[in-house]
């Protein structure tokens, strides 16, 4: 009886092991789309969400497209440093980036509010910190491998 019931252990564990995963596809191999489409969907995103206007989707448009732009030029600053050298940057050149991120994000909330009405600037805000604290654990669960505190939020 005993014998049985090793037996039929290790054959469910052997048969769970050897089950097929599906195949995903890797972020390099799916074809990706263009900046423009991105920013397309990411205005009709907004649309949806905040409810904007004619002239408001016209200036929205504008600002993804800068902030698309700004995106891809850091990325490949960012790729470019990566390859010549595995240097830390220093305290300044730290405090330099995150001085010049945040004076970005100050300047990219007040033209929200010259574009938005003050209820789709609080809806986009609160958006905006959702996102923020979705990110914020995603980074948390990868690099400790544990999902980050619920009392983390904005």
């Amino acid at each position: 009886m005993k014998n049985l019931f090793i037996a039929a252990l290790l054959v469910v564990g052997m048969t769970s092991f050897a089950q097929e995963r599906k195949a995903r596809p890797e972020r390099a191999q799916m074809e990706q789309m263009t900046p423009e489409q991105r920013n397309q969907l990411y205005l009709k995103k907004m649309t949806l969400e905040l409810d904007l206007n004619a002239s408001q989707q016209k200036e929205m448009s504008k600002v993804i497209a800068e902030q698309s732009n700004k995106r891809e030029a850091r990325m490949a600053e960012r790729k470019a440093t990566k390859d010549s050298s595995k240097k830390q940057l220093t305290a300044d050149e730290r405090f330099a980036k995150k001085n010049q991120m945040l004076d970005e994000q100050i300047v990219m909330k007040e033209r929200m509010k010259k574009i938005l009405s003050a209820d789709q600037y609080k809806k986009w805000d609160d958006m905006k910190g959702k996102r923020h604290n979705g990110m914020k654990k995603r980074m948390a669960y990868h690099q400790n491998r544990k999902p980050a505190q619920m009392g983390d939020r904005k």
